[in-house]
């Protein structure tokens, strides 16, 4: 039951956060034309190299194999569909980005730095000086990433591109992005006055729509979880 708990938890956290940085999957599709008209100074990254591509909520992440590759986590529905890889070797669209996110989906790929960066300003190394943790030597850094290189599950709060960047860089698959998110629903849940309303939004539910089970159980379940959490 406890577990069960767990996941649900955990799968609204991450519908939740999805939902919050939805604008980060629609501005721009990989291969559009804005990816053509950016030229990058390829020479300047070494292999294992962390390259970042912040959006606007987000930062995508990826490590450096040399030659133009770049290894990175991109979820893809196309992997749940088919084993052709001459499809699923292209370019992954914003639609099967979205649906890979979903039903958690992904793959570690390579592709071109182009591709990863589809226009984008790209960072090098910026985590070294975030996280200030000891990065690992940068051959065996790109030697992690080529051994993960297939399928993956997916998750936007304990298995994104961040934890897989993060793994190959330092050793330990850790993601910022999702603690602080985390943080910022526990401050939410603390606050009393989202018991307050989740308990006026019970009420009303039920004044419109009856007393019922689908109606009554959540507006007291609800109000009850939020004020024990705080």
């Amino acid at each position: 039951m406890k577990n069960a708990m767990l996941e649900a938890v955990s799968l609204v956290l991450e519908k939740l956060l999805f939902m919050s940085n939805f604008k980060f999957f629609s501005s721009g599709a990989p291969g559009e034309d804005k990816a053509g008209n950016t030229l990058y100074e390829i020479n300047s990254f070494l292999r294992g190299d962390v390259l970042e591509v912040p959006r606007t909520h987000l930062t995508h992440y990826g490590i450096y194999l040399g030659d133009n590759r770049v290894a990175h986590m991109m979820p893809d529905i196309l992997l749940a569909l088919t084993e052709d890889r001459g499809l699923t070797q292209k370019v992954v669209s914003n639609k099967r980005l979205i649906l890979g996110v979903i039903c958690r989906v992904a793959s570690i790929r390579v592709d071109t730095v182009e591709d990863f960066a589809y226009g984008a300003e790209i960072l090098v190394n910026h985590l070294d000086r975030s996280l200030k943790k000891k990065a690992l030597l940068n051959e065996e850094v790109a030697q992690r990433a080529e051994k993960l290189l297939g399928i993956t599950p997916y998750s936007l709060l304990w298995n994104n591109c961040e934890h897989f960047v993060t793994y190959c860089r330092f050793g330990i698959a850790i993601s910022p992005q999702a603690d602080k998110f985390c943080e910022n629903v526990k401050i939410i849940i603390r606050d009393q006055r989202s018991v307050l309303a989740s308990a006026v939004l019970g009420l009303a539910s039920i004044v419109c729509l009856g007393l019922a089970s689908y109606t009554t159980l959540p507006a007291i379940f609800i109000p009850f979880c939020l004020w024990m959490a705080g």
